[in-house]
C-alpha cells in the first residue's frame, strides 16, 4: 500500500497528541493543528485545511451528542431530587454495604461489570452514576477513582469479552474464519486477566489515597462543577472588580477568618471588599512569604457556602445561587428516593426479559441508553412538580439547561481531539475534508495500521504484540468495535506463519481495539460518559487508565500466548 504525505502527517499527529498526553498537557491545540495540517496536505487546499477544523469538531459533536445528552438527561434528574432531598435518601441504604472506601471499590467493579455484560456500558454507566456513584464518594472514594473502576469493569472487562451479546466475538471470528465460541471464551479469560491486573495496579495507587466516609466528600463533590466553572478565571475577575472601583473596608480580616461577614451581593456591605478577600485568603500580593492559593482552595477556605464565582459585571454571588435548597417536603422526598431506583431496576429486569425471550423487543446499546434518558426525564418532571408546583414548567427547564451546561462544561474540550482522528476514519473523512460525491475519501489509519501489519516477523510473541498494538492503534477513533474485522483478518493470515492460533490472535487483537477505543485510554470514546457522571476531566481520566491497562494488556497477551497457544 502506498502512503502519501497526508498518512505521515496524520501518524506525525497522532505521535505528537501521545506524547502531550503523556506529559500531561491539554492536547486541544495539537489536535486542532493536526487536522488543519492533515487536511491541508491531503488536498492542497488552504480553504479545505481551514473548513476541516470546524467539520471535524461538528461531525465529532454530531457522533458523540448521544452521549452529552445521557449525561444532561440525568445530570438534571439528579438537580432536580436534589431539591427535594431525595439524592440523600435515595442512597442511604447503600451505605450498609458500601461502609468505607475499600468496600466502595470492589462493590462498583461488580455491580458495573455484571450490568455492563449483559446490557454494554452504555446504559450501564447511567444507572451506576445515578445511583452509585454518590455512595462511593461519600465513603471516600475520590472521584477519580470511582472513574476508574467503573471504566475498567464496564468498558474495559465486560465490553472486551461481550460475551452475553456476542458481537465482538461474532466480528473477530468471522473475519479469522475460526470458530465463534472459541474466541468468545478466549476473550473472556483475556478481559478478566486485563481487568484483573488493572484494578490490581489502580486499586494500589489509591489505597492511601482513600477518605474516611463523611457527608462532606459528596457535598464538595456536588458543588465541584459550579467551582470548576468559576475557577479558571474568578481571580482575574475579581482583580477586574477591584480596579474597576470597588473599595476596599477598613474592615477587612485577619487571615484565616472564616468569612462568615462577606457581603452577599458583592458591593461591599461592610464586609471585606475583593482586595480585602485577596488578602484575606492569600492570593496574589498577600504579605511576603504567604503561599498563593487557586480558586478551590479559597472555597474550602471561606468555608461553605462562601465560594467566589464571578459574575459578567465582575460582582461576587454565593454559591447558593448555583446549587438548589432541599425543600421540607418529607413524603414526596421520600417517594421519589423509592421510585428512581425502582425505575431503573423495573428497567434492568426488562432488558434480562428481553435478551432471553423471543416475544418481547431486544434492547442494547443506544436502544438502552434511551430508555435510561427518557426514564431520567420524566423523573426530573415529577420531582420538578413535586417541588414547585405550578412554576414546575420554568423549573423543569432549567434542570434542562443545567444539564446541557454541565455536559459541554465538562466534555466540550473533547469534541475537537475526537475530530481529529475522525478524520482518519474514511466513514468520516468524506465530511470533514468536504469529499465531493462519487469520489473516495482517505481512509489515513486503516491504510497506516495495514501497511505497519507487513513488518511484523514471523515470531508468536512478537504477532500477537504487534496485532495488540494494531488493535489499539484502529480504536484511537473511539469506536470500540471498527478495527475488529481488521485484527480478526490479520489473526486469520497471520496465524500459521508465527506459530499461534487464529482464535487466540483474534481475541488478543478484540483486547486491544475495544480496551482501547471501547472507554478506557481514549477520552474520546464512551470514556465521556464515565468521566461526566463522576465530574472529572475525560482526558484526566484517561491520563490514569493508561498505565494500568497497557500493563494488563501486555500481560494478557503473553498468557494468551502460553495459556492457549
Amino acid at each position: 500500500m502506498q502512503l502519501t504525505a497526508a498518512h505521515w502527517v496524520f501518524l506525525a499527529g497522532v505521535v505528537v497528541i501521545l506524547a502531550t498526553m503523556i506529559m500531561r498537557k491539554n492536547i486541544v491545540v495539537p489536535a486542532v493543528v493536526a487536522t488543519f495540517l492533515t487536511a491541508l496536505v491531503w488536498s492542497g487546499s488552504l480553504a479545505t485545511g481551514l473548513s476541516s477544523v470546524f467539520n471535524a469538531s461538528l461531525v465529532a459533536a454530531t457522533s458523540l451528542f448521544n452521549i452529552f445528552l445521557i449525561i444532561a438527561m440525568v445530570t438534571a434528574m439528579l438537580r432536580s431530587l436534589e431539591g427535594l432531598g431525595s439524592d440523600k435518601r435515595m442512597v442511604a441504604p447503600f451505605r450498609k454495604v458500601m461502609r468505607n472506601a475499600h468496600l466502595s471499590w470492589w462493590t462498583l467493579v461488580v455491580v458495573t461489570y455484571f450490568i455492563s455484560l449483559f446490557f454494554w456500558p452504555t446504559p450501564a454507566v447511567p444507572l451506576v452514576g445515578a445511583v452509585l456513584v454518590p455512595v462511593a464518594i461519600r465513603a471516600g472514594l475520590r472521584p477519580i477513582a470511582v472513574g476508574f473502576t467503573i471504566a475498567v469493569a464496564g468498558q474495559g472487562m465486560a465490553l472486551s469479552a461481550d460475551y452475553i451479546i456476542g458481537v465482538a466475538p461474532q466480528l473477530s471470528a468471522t473475519t479469522a474464519g475460526v470458530d465463534v465460541s472459541v474466541v468468545a471464551d478466549r476473550a473472556l479469560v483475556l478481559s478478566w486477566i486485563v481487568g484483573g491486573v488493572a484494578l490490581a495496579i489502580g486499586y494500589a495507587m489509591e489505597f492511601r489515597k482513600m477518605r474516611r466516609p463523611s457527608d462532606d466528600l459528596l457535598a464538595e463533590w456536588e458543588g465541584s462543577a459550579d467551582r470548576r466553572a468559576g475557577s479558571a478565571d474568578a481571580e482575574a475577575r475579581q482583580e477586574a472588580a477591584h480596579l474597576g472601583g470597588r473599595p476596599r473596608s477598613s474592615g477587612a480580616s485577619a487571615a484565616g477568618d472564616s468569612g462568615d461577614d462577606l457581603p452577599i451581593d458583592g458591593t461591599g456591605g461592610g464586609g471585606p471588599s475583593v482586595e480585602g478577600q485577596r488578602e484575606l485568603v492569600g492570593v496574589g500580593s498577600g504579605p511576603a512569604g504567604r503561599p498563593r492559593e487557586d480558586a478551590e482552595a479559597i472555597a474550602t477556605r471561606l468555608g461553605k457556602g462562601r465560594a467566589l464565582i464571578g459574575t459578567p459585571a465582575g460582582g461576587i454571588v454565593p454559591p447558593e445561587q448555583h446549587t438548589i435548597t432541599p425543600v421540607e417536603k418529607p413524603l414526596a422526598s421520600k417517594a421519589f428516593a423509592v421510585l428512581v431506583p425502582l425505575a431503573y431496576l423495573a428497567l434492568i429486569v426488562y432488558l434480562v426479559v428481553a435478551s432471553v425471550s423471543e416475544t418481547v423487543p431486544d434492547l442494547a446499546g443506544g436502544d438502552a441508553a434511551a430508555l435510561v434518558g427518557g426514564i431520567a426525564l420524566l423523573v426530573m418532571f415529577g420531582a420538578a412538580f413535586a417541588r414547585s408546583g405550578p412554576a414546575f414548567l420554568e423549573t423543569a427547564a432549567d434542570h434542562i439547561i443545567d444539564g446541557l451546561v454541565f455536559a459541554f462544561k465538562a466534555m466540550g474540550v473533547v469534541l475537537p481531539i475526537a475530530g481529529f482522528f475522525f478524520i482518519g476514519n474514511g466513514e468520516f473523512a468524506a465530511t470533514i475534508l468536504s469529499v465531493p460525491e462519487g469520489e473516495t475519501a482517505p481512509n489515513l489509519l486503516f491504510d497506516l495500521v495495514v501497511a505497519g501489519q507487513e513488518q511484523l516477523p514471523a515470531n508468536a510473541l512478537i504477532t500477537a504484540f504487534g496485532i495488540m498494538v494494531v488493535g489499539i492503534v484502529a480504536g484511537l477513533d473511539g469506536s470500540g468495535f471498527s478495527g475488529l474485522p481488521l485484527t480478526g483478518s490479520l489473526a486469520g493470515s497471520l496465524a500459521e506463519g508465527a506459530g499461534v492460533s487464529s482464535p487466540t490472535l483474534a481475541a488478543i487483537g478484540q483486547m486491544g481495539n475495544i480496551w482501547s477505543g471501547g472507554g478506557t485510554l481514549v477520552a474520546w470514546s464512551s470514556l465521556l460518559a464515565v468521566a461526566g457522571f463522576v465530574r472529572v476531566p475525560a482526558v484526566e481520566l484517561a491520563r490514569r487508565l493508561f498505565l494500568p491497562v497497557i500493563a494488563g494488556l501486555v500481560v494478557a497477551t503473553v498468557a494468551g500466548v502460553l495459556i492457549f497457544g
